[in-house]
């Protein structure tokens, strides 16, 4: 984008802070830099992760980094009480400016490369948010704009204001309702699609278990993880994992290498928390799956055996893009 080439995938940093309970400063830290090392050029952020802690730990790890070698993308928007609850939605253009400035503050940055909304706030016309973005870029303080969970009426809107560099969403095996409206209109506006989710929050690292589940915070976040659908979802990562092993791969690559399949128009965001798990992911770059095995990979979970929304109910109303889908 601009002057910088993204990297084929990207690591999204909120795992390391928030949601998924403690991690390990030392070893984001270090996967931070593995990433780096090996060629990822795009880090995704949040103000809100861990209410600012994310981006003081990213601050922290691109100490010393180039600048310009590494592509910073954030997400604002969403508050936090000092519980960490999520308190709704602001994205005023004074709020778009006001979250801005503490974003830079914490980075220690003079500027950020794509700057986008985390939710459409319900309350204000998407053309005043990407408005108040396009100010601050011709202010030298953002260079791009995104958005996040955003239906296809909204994108449209939105590009007519300002060019969207990037649709944020969560796309995977198992979460694939961007297919029929969202995906389509993003091609037709030329706008590529930053995947978020890719291994539906872990279901699909082929790690998970029931037993895992009853001390895991996700378990009480995301109906996939609870009883009544745990191990329905399970059933489905078992028959890719069928399919996976026989390609020599393990069920986060197999899922991983069929959200990279999906043309060069999307961008995973691997939500890494430990060199381990990144390594695990950067191998499926150099290991190619032919297209009969992503074809039986992608029938191991029809969209409709899900068991689950991706969100609570609470969550699901607040997406934008899943408005369509709900009316």
């Amino acid at each position: 984008m601009g002057d910088k080439v993204l990297s084929a995938i990207g690591l999204g940093c909120m795992g390391m802070s928030d949601v998924y309970g403690p991690a390990d400063r030392h070893e984001s830290i270090r996967t931070i830099h593995a990433a780096l090392d090996a060629g990822i050029t795009l880090v995704d952020t949040g103000d809100f992760y861990g209410s600012g802690h994310n981006e003081l730990l990213l601050r922290e790890a691109l100490a010393g980094r180039k600048r310009d070698e590494v592509f910073v993308a954030v997400k604002f928007g969403a508050m936090r009480s000092p519980l960490r609850a999520f308190a709704g939605t602001d994205c005023r253009p004074a709020a778009v400016k006001n979250f801005l400035s503490y974003t830079l503050q914490r980075l220690g940055m003079e500027y950020i490369d794509l700057y986008q909304p985390a939710r459409v706030d319900p309350n204000v016309p998407i053309e005043e948010t990407v408005g108040a973005i396009k100010e601050m870029i011709e202010a030298g303080f953002v260079r791009h704009v995104g958005l996040s969970e955003a239906g296809a009426d909204t994108l449209r809107r939105a590009h007519q204001v300002h060019p969207i560099a990037w649709l944020q969403i969560e796309y995977s095996l198992m979460s694939r309702s961007i297919e029929a409206e969202i995906l389509p209109a993003a091609r037709e506006l030329g706008v590529p699609i930053s995947a978020y989710g890719v291994l539906s929050r872990g279901l699909l690292s082929g790690r998970w278990s029931s037993v895992r589940a009853s001390n895991d915070p996700r378990t009480r976040n995301f109906p996939r993880f609870n009883s009544d659908n745990l191990e329905s979802n399970l059933a489905l990562v078992e028959a890719v994992r069928r399919v996976a092993e026989r390609e020599g791969l393990t069920v986060a690559q197999a899922a991983l290498a069929w959200v990279r399949s999906r043309g060069d128009d999307v961008i995973p965001l691997i939500g890494a928390r430990t060199r381990a798990q990144l390594r695990e992911a950067l191998e499926t770059l150099d290991r190619p799956v032919s297209a009969e095995a992503l074809a039986e990979i992608e029938s191991s979970i029809p969209p409709d055996a899900v068991a689950g929304d991706r969100y609570n109910t609470d969550g699901m109303m607040a997406l934008d893009s899943e408005r369509t889908r709900r009316s």
